[in-house]
């Protein structure tokens, strides 16, 4: 096909344009400013001399927005990294509740795979899915087990889906830390979800 055509079809996108321009010359023909004008607009904003230039300052990282009940609004992620950017983001008392859940989890399930999914951290086993889920409200943590029914003792906390069970975290509840870590053990031998 020549340049000179009348319609020429873009490869990627399947559209046509008419009258393609050619060379140097259709370029400078394309802006609306001759090239005297434009050096005129660069040369009125230099600094004179003397005067220094405003310090700019680099943006800094905005704070997570904090979703209904509290719920830290972090992008979708793998990884340990966005799993404590949520945890830095809990309000109150809840951070230093995540803290202790994800180290707990941690120590329990070595090398346990991570993900912020949904605007909740997940932890979940290589090649056998996700087990269990942590979520802020308003007065508590919800920490999930999807496949709660099969653990023992079952975890309290019901649901309207079939397997799963919650175990609801207020500020002031002493939760059993060994049973915690027994049902997360037994939750993540487990074949997990696929999300």
């Amino acid at each position: 096909m020549d340049i000179r055509d009348s319609n020429i079809k873009h490869e990627t996108h399947g559209q046509y344009h008419s009258k393609p321009t050619r060379g140097v010359n259709a370029m400078a023909k394309s802006t609306s400013e001759t090239p005297r004008a434009a050096a005129k607009k660069v040369s009125a904003k230099v600094a004179k001399p003397g005067k220094t230039a405003p310090k700019v300052q680099p943006p800094q990282a905005a704070k997570p927005v904090l979703l209904s009940g509290g719920n830290p609004q972090i992008a979708k992620g793998y990884g340990d990294a966005p799993v404590q950017a949520y945890i830095a983001a809990m309000p109150g008392w809840k951070s230093e509740l995540g803290r202790r859940l994800d180290a707990l989890i941690v120590r329990t399930v070595p090398g346990v795979r991570k993900a912020v999914k949904w605007n909740s951290p997940v932890y979940g086993v290589a090649d056998e899915g996700w087990f269990l889920s942590i979520h802020v409200f308003t007065k508590y943590v919800k920490v999930a087990f999807f496949r709660g029914t099969l653990l023992r003792p079952v975890p309290p906390g019901e649901s309207k889906q079939k397997e799963v069970r919650y175990l609801d975290i207020h500020e002031d509840d002493l939760f059993d830390e060994a049973q915690l870590s027994d049902w997360v053990k037994q939750a993540s031998q487990l074949p997990g979800e696929r999300m």
